[in-house]
């Protein structure tokens, strides 16, 4: 199994502002619109676990974005509206067992997104790989996407692109 985080931060390291908005991403300059490698991303996995937050953001988008079933972690929220009852699904309990589960439904690969849940999975030693992209503003505050661990883990660099002049998505894998 393979857990893997694919996500955008600001120079300074941030995945959002304090209130948790993503308007500075939609600042992009894309005149190709360009996915910049996300859909390329979606092939390679499984299913996505996101945290409520995050749940509760992508339902304000226009449409549902994702064709892999979700995996919604939330101990409040119950249930998914109907229209996304066959997209997505609430789970429950310790990471490690959860995990479990999914891969025994055939979920090798997992994308992992938001980021309370990327700092869960991060502080039980359970990400294998990072995908980030830098964007080149600095927000000077927000939701970080590190915050302290309690322990150290090593990951290689394996490449870099550049899209745009503008975007550089590095990704990382996981030393042993």
């Amino acid at each position: 199994m393979s857990t893997i985080v694919y996500i955008a931060t600001s120079l300074d390291g941030y995945i959002a502002r304090k209130d948790g908005n993503l308007d500075w991403l939609m600042e992009i300059p894309n005149p190709g619109k360009s996915d910049f490698g996300f859909a390329a991303f979606l092939n390679r996995i499984d299913g996505i676990i996101m945290g409520r937050k995050t749940f509760e953001a992508v339902l304000s988008f226009h449409e549902w974005p994702y064709f892999k079933p979700v995996f919604v972690l939330s101990s409040t929220l119950k249930k998914v509206p109907d229209n996304l009852r066959d997209k997505a699904e609430i789970v429950t309990g310790k990471l490690k067992t959860i995990l479990t589960s999914l891969k025994d439904r055939g979920c090798n690969n997992l994308y992992i997104d938001g980021g309370q849940t990327i700092r869960s999975f991060l502080k039980q030693d359970l990400i294998d790989e990072f995908i980030i992209t830098k964007v080149p503003v600095i927000l000077g505050s927000g939701i970080p996407l590190f915050t302290d661990m309690p322990l150290e883990i090593k990951f290689a660099h394996i490449e870099t692109e550049i899209f745009n002049n503008t975007l550089v998505k590095s990704r990382y894998v996981r030393i042993e």
